[in-house]
C-alpha cells in the first residue's frame, strides 16, 4: 500500500461530521455487556448483535469506521456477504484491534503495559489481506497516589509507537489510543497534568520510531474529574482543558483527534465534544472527533436484549446517538436537538 493510500485513509477517516464505532470488545468484554441483557455470550449471538449494528440505515452518514474484534473481521452478514464488504458497500471503513490487552507491569505494583507486538507483523499483514484499512492498539493509564510511574508511561508509549510503525510498513493507518483511565478520586487539575505527561511522552516514542504522523490518528481520553471525585468540572472546563492539553502536544501533522468516552455517559461525553468544537472550531490544526463504544452502542444494546422484533427500535438507537456525536463534531450540538430528535 502507497503513502498516499495510508493518507487518503486517515483523512476519511475524520471527515466532516463523521466519527469511528468502536464495537472491537473482546469475547469477555462483550459477554459482560450480554450479561447486562440477559444475553448467552456465544458466537451466533456475538455475531447477530454486530450485524443488527452494521445494517443501520445509513450508518455511513455520521460513522467514518468502525473498529472490529479479530471474530468479527472473520464473521458475515445474515445475507451471506463479510463484515467487511458489508460496510464497504455504506462507505464505512473497517478497522481492526491489534493489542492483546493489558498486563501487570513488572515491579510496578498496579500498573499495566500493553501487549501484542509478537507476530504483529504477520498478523497485520493477514488483516490487510482480510480487508482491514486500520488498527487499534489502546494503552491504559492510571491515576492513584504513586501513579502512574514514569516507568509505566515509558513502557506504554514505547509499546503504542512501535505498534503504529509496524502498522504503517504493513499498510494499516494506526490509531493511537493512549486512555488515561477516569476511575478514580482525582481532580481535573490531576488529570491535565497526567494527559500532558502521557502525551508528551507518546509523540517522543512516536518520533523516535519514525512514524508518519500525517498517516495516523489519535485516540485519547478528555481531561476529566475522576468518578469519585466530589467536584466534577463543568462541560466547558473539561473541554477547554483537554484542548489546552492537545495544543501543548500533538504535532499539527497528525490528520486528526477522535475522543473515547472512557466511560462517561452517552450525552455527556457527546456534550464535551460539542463543547470543543463550538468554542475553538477554526483554531485548531486537526478536527476533533469520537470514537466511542458504549456512549454509541448502550442505548442500542438496551433495546435490542437479543430479540429480532426489537432490531428496528435497536437501530434507530444507534443512529440517534451517530447523528448527535457527528453534529457535535461539527459544534453544532445542543439539548435541544437531542430532545427533538428523539421525539421524532
Amino acid at each position: 500500500m502507497s503513502a498516499n493510500d495510508l493518507a487518503a485513509i486517515a483523512q476519511a477517516m475524520v471527515a466532516p461530521g463523521k466519527g469511528i464505532l468502536a464495537a472491537d470488545e473482546s469475547t469477555g468484554t462483550i459477554g459482560k455487556r450480554f450479561d447486562g441483557i440477559n444475553v448467552e455470550n456465544n458466537e451466533e449471538n456475538r455475531r447477530a448483535y454486530r450485524d443488527m449494528l452494521f445494517l443501520t440505515r445509513g450508518i455511513g452518514d455520521h460513522i467514518s469506521g468502525v473498529i472490529l474484534y479479530d471474530e468479527t473481521l472473520r464473521q458475515k452478514s445474515a445475507d451471506g456477504s463479510s463484515f467487511v464488504k458489508l460496510l464497504g458497500k455504506n462507505g464505512v471503513l473497517p478497522g481492526i484491534k491489534v493489542d492483546t490487552g493489558a498486563k501487570p507491569l513488572p515491579l510496578c505494583p498496579g500498573e499495566t503495559v500493553t501487549e501484542g507486538l509478537d507476530n504483529l507483523p504477520k498478523r497485520c499483514a493477514e488483516y490487510v489481506q482480510l480487508g482491514a484499512k486500520f488498527a487499534k492498539w489502546r494503552a491504559v493509564i492510571d491515576i492513584g497516589r504513586d501513579t502512574p510511574s514514569s516507568t509505566s508511561i515509558a513502557a506504554n508509549a514505547h509499546a503504542l509507537a512501535r505498534y503504529a510503525a509496524i502498522c504503517q510498513e504493513a499498510g494499516l493507518v494506526p490509531i493511537v489510543e493512549p486512555e488515561v483511565l477516569m476511575d478514580g478520586d482525582h481532580t481535573i487539575e490531576r488529570c491535565e497534568e497526567v494527559t500532558e505527561w502521557t502525551l508528551n511522552a507518546v509523540y517522543e516514542a512516536l518520533y523516535l520510531n519514525r512514524v508518519v504522523l500525517e498517516h495516523t490518528v489519535l485516540k485519547p481520553s478528555m481531561v476529566i474529574s475522576g468518578k469519585k471525585c466530589a467536584k466534577q468540572a463543568p462541560v466547558d472546563e473539561v473541554a477547554a482543558r483537554t484542548v489546552r492539553v492537545l495544543k501543548r502536544t500533538v504535532p499539527a501533522a497528525v490528520a486528526g483527534i477522535v475522543f473515547l468516552s472512557g466511560g462517561q455517559s452517552d450525552e455527556l461525553a457527546t456534550a464535551h465534544l460539542n463543547s470543543m468544537n463550538a468554542q475553538f472550531k477554526g483554531n485548531l490544526p486537526w478536527p476533533l472527533s469520537f470514537s466511542y463504544g458504549r456512549a454509541l452502542q448502550q442505548p442500542a444494546l438496551k433495546a435490542w436484549k437479543g430479540a429480532t422484533g426489537n432490531v428496528a427500535a435497536a437501530q434507530a438507537a444507534l443512529a440517534h446517538r451517530s447523528k448527535m456525536n457527528g453534529l457535535a463534531s461539527l459544534g453544532k450540538y445542543s439539548a435541544e436537538l437531542e430532545r427533538q430528535s428523539k421525539a421524532a
